[in-house]
């Protein structure tokens, strides 16, 4: 479909000059978006009921995923002409045309003889006239909502022509108490903050979950206790923990390699910060950094290349990136202000970072050559930004004057701030990859529109 050229064009230009003012005249017969000081038209989605066990609700998760996009306006259903679609007949495109659907979407829940569903949907452009896609899921009745997360996702990629998001996790520290009594559990989520759980219990000080790109069961985080820090790795589906060991001095941010192999963090020892690598199959430590001064948060490139960090070297923190054997050390960061939490996007082609400055907190990116910098959200504090996926939206912690402190994320043209879907109070995300293929099986239908 023309949008999916389009509005990848107009992400495009959303991040590259988000103040300018520009437009995008369409080929006729296409859809329209315009681009006025980095403000998108959302695309106008009817989404209606599913038939059949949580229909309904499952096409509430899936308006809701769309939604939160800010690509994708859904409808109210009850503008809708047409009622009681079917997957056996295609919709009265003339009626939706007439209340401005520009995409139409509707299934059904079919159950089987082993206790299983059918979840099955079309996705048809009633202007064109012509479907633009179909699917079926074979899944259990429980699994209705992550469904629906994969059908959003499935939406998104048609219509954007950008891999999804939403059939992901996120994992966080969850924060309750008072100032003076704060107690800190490791947490776990969807991606839109259902299905939340406690993945420790509150007798240690949580700190730095990260997930492993490589294998989304896989965590690591650091662990405090009265006269200990340790870094963990947890198995979200044995439920195994292991420590990596005692180490002489607290240590510090860990993250994975891309390829899963290593776990890359800081040791305080002697007054100094270091970075180093470990290799997880043999347990062999090397230290990375040598230079007086805090070098932290260390965060790999797709490629497993080179490391980005944070370092107080030069008197204020900065972004350094340095080869991944700890050679060819050299600052990015260019602009005034303090520079933390920098994180390697998935795509490879911009750090995310919060930036200090002006008595604000602010979220931005760079191009790992430290050029195009740009500020996405600013606020009284946040930090600790994270990618997600498919590179195209970062989750955060922010913190509003005397308020608590909540999971937000902005996408990469700074004009979609939305909360997290978390009701609590959480800091220091980290979004999964994209989920395997389950639930079990699947089959496509043909997509009869041309792009």
């Amino acid at each position: 479909m023309r949008m999916k050229a389009l509005i990848a064009t107009v992400a495009a230009a959303a991040v590259l000059a988000p103040f300018a003012a520009a437009a995008q005249t369409p080929p006729a017969g296409g859809q329209e978006i315009i681009v006025d000081q980095g403000v998108i038209r959302a695309f106008r989605i009817a989404v209606a009921d599913f038939s059949g066990a949580n229909g309904s609700e499952l096409s509430g998760v899936i308006r809701s995923d769309l939604r939160r996009s800010g690509y994708f306006e859904p409808m109210d259903p009850a503008s809708f002409v047409e009622t009681g679609l079917t997957l056996a007949n295609a919709p009265n495109f003339p009626q939706w045309t007439s209340i401005g659907a520009q995409a139409v979407l509707y299934g059904s829940v079919t159950p089987r003889p082993d206790g299983r569903n059918d979840f099955g949907f079309r996705l048809y452009d009633p202007q064109r006239q012509c479907q633009l896609t179909s699917y079926q899921f074979t899944a259990t009745p429980e699994q209705w909502r992550r469904v629906g997360h994969k059908i959003a996702d499935m939406v998104y990629a048609r219509m954007t022509g950008e891999t999804g998001l939403f059939d992901s996790r996120v994992v966080f520290v969850s924060e309750s108490g008072t100032q003076l009594n704060r107690l800190s559990r490791l947490a776990i989520s969807d991606q839109d903050g259902y299905n939340p759980e406690y993945l420790t219990d509150g007798n240690e000080v949580i700190m730095s979950p990260r997930f492993s790109v490589h294998d989304p069961n896989e965590i690591t985080y650091v662990a405090l206790g009265r006269d200990y820090s340790r870094i963990y790795l947890f198995n979200l589906q044995t439920r195994r923990r292991e420590s990596l060991g005692e180490f002489d001095g607290q240590v510090l941010a860990p993250r994975f390699s891309n390829d899963g192999s290593k776990l890359a963090f800081s040791i305080i020892r002697g007054g100094n910060t270091d970075v180093y690598v470990m290799d997880l199959a043999s347990r062999q430590l090397r230290r990375l950094t040598s230079d007086p001064g805090i070098d932290t948060s260390p965060s790999f490139s797709p490629d497993n290349s080179r490391i980005v960090f944070t370092s107080d070297r030069s008197g204020s923190a900065r972004l350094y990136v340095m080869n991944a054997d700890g050679s060819g050390q050299r600052p990015i960061s260019r602009g005034g202000g303090l520079y933390t939490a920098p994180n390697w996007s998935p795509r490879g082609d911009l750090i995310a970072f919060t930036k200090q400055g002006g008595g604000r907190f602010s979220t931005g990116v760079m191009a790992p050559d430290g050029s195009g910098e740009r500020i996405l959200s600013s606020s009284y504090f946040e930090e600790g930004p994270s990618w997600a996926p498919n590179g195209r939206y970062i989750m955060f912690s922010r913190q509003s004057p005397g308020g608590d402190t909540r999971l937000w994320t902005v996408d990469l043209s700074g004009r979609v701030v939305n909360q997290a879907g978390y009701g609590g109070r959480g800091t220091d995300p980290a979004w999964s990859p994209l989920l395997d293929g389950q639930p079990a099986s699947s089959g496509g239908g043909a997509d009869a529109c041309s792009n």
